[in-house]
Formats: C-alpha cells, sequence, structure tokens
C-alpha cells in the first residue's frame, strides 16, 4: 500500500490532454454542425444565413423567427427559466416549420432537429406554426 510520501503527484499529464483536445474537437464540431443547420433554417425563413453565425444575434434572429420579442432575449439570463425557455423556443421552432413536439426533442436533446429542419423539405409556415394572416387589399 502506498502512503502519502510514496504517491508521486508529478505523474505527466499528457494522456489527459490528450482526452480534452478530443472533447474540444468533438465539441467544435457539434457546434460547426449547429450553425450549418442553422443558417440554412434562417434562409428558409427568410432571414439572411450569415446571422447564424454572431453569437447573441442568432438567438435574437430565431425568436424573430418563432414570434417572440428580442427582448425575450432578457429571459436566456435567468438561471433554470432559461434551460425551459430554450426548450419552448425549440418547440416554437419546430412548430414553425410544421413539425411538433417529437422534433423538438431532436432538435433539444440530440441537435438532429436542426439539420432535419435546414436541409429537409420543410417549408417556413409563419411564427409559432401560424400561417400569416394576408392583408385584404
Amino acid at each position: 500500500m502506498l502512503t502519502f510520501a510514496q504517491y508521486d503527484y508529478y505523474q505527466p499529464v499528457a494522456p489527459a490532454a490528450g482526452h480534452a483536445a478530443l472533447l474540444w474537437v468533438v465539441y467544435l464540431a457539434f457546434i460547426v454542425i449547429y450553425i450549418v443547420g442553422l443558417w440554412k433554417v434562417f434562409e428558409k425563413a427568410g432571414e439572411a444565413g450569415w446571422k447564424s453565425i454572431i453569437p447573441i444575434w442568432n438567438t435574437i434572429v430565431e425568436l424573430r423567427i418563432v414570434g417572440y420579442s428580442p427582448w425575450y432575449l432578457l429571459v436566456f439570463l435567468i438561471p433554470l427559466v432559461n434551460i425551459v425557455f430554450a426548450i419552448v423556443v425549440a418547440y416554437k421552432l419546430a412548430k414553425s416549420f410544421g413539425y411538433g413536439a417529437g422534433m423538438t426533442i431532436l432538435e433539444f436533446v440530440f441537435g438532429i432537429g436542426i439539420l432535419i429542419m435546414g436541409f429537409g423539405d420543410a417549408k417556413y409556415i409563419g411564427p409559432g406554426g401560424e400561417k400569416p394572416q394576408k392583408a385584404d387589399a
């Protein structure tokens, strides 16, 4: 049995650093895939795709797409409430493209729903899934 004095605390940490680097690569790959999907979703909704690259602006545009005011961005600053609100926004985004709760799960939990909406044959219906009212002339 090793005692406190016999244990070598200065062992190299290279294997752990390699795992951390791998996790960062996977994390960045997910971010790039999400941005590409969001780019296509923005284009389908009539927004410029490049807006998906800018961190806070993409959330404001997404809120606009689902029919919320940009002021709702402040809700994301409230701990725990922001998680619930993110699920609501994901649901409203799925409804805006004609999908339901299943797509919300794919979008929020697995992250693949945004790719399905962006690259699939879904059409943008309107904010929150409501068809826009046509003005009578």
